[in-house]
C-alpha cells in the first residue's frame, strides 16, 4: 500500500528517545514544503505512540502506519505552513 505514495524524504530514527525523535521530524517537516511526504522510522512504546499524535497536533496527517521489523514506520503528510 505505502509503495504507491511517492515519499519525498526518509528519517531513520530508531534509538532516538523522545522527544528527540518529535523534534529530528519537525526539523526535517520545516524544510519541506506543504504536501510533501516524509517516512519516518520509529521504535516500539513512546515514540510510536507519541510522535504520530504530536505531529497530528502540529497539522500534519498520518497517512500510513505499518510495522517495519520489530520497529514501526509513519508516513507524514506535510500540513499548510
Amino acid at each position: 500500500m505505502s509503495n504507491k505514495i511517492k515519499v519525498q524524504t526518509e528519517l531513520d530514527l530508531r534509538g532516538v528517545i523522545c522527544p528527540y525523535n518529535f523534534v529530528k521530524t519537525k526539523l526535517q517537516l520545516d524544510r519541506m514544503q506543504a504536501g510533501d511526504i516524509l517516512a519516518v522510522v520509529l521504535d516500539d512504546g513512546e515514540p510510536i505512540k507519541n510522535v504520530p499524535q504530536s505531529l497530528r497536533n502540529e497539522g500534519h496527517a498520518v497517512l500510513i502506519q505499518e510495522p517495519y521489523g520489530v520497529h514501526h514506520r509513519i508516513l507524514i503528510q506535510k500540513g499548510e505552513d
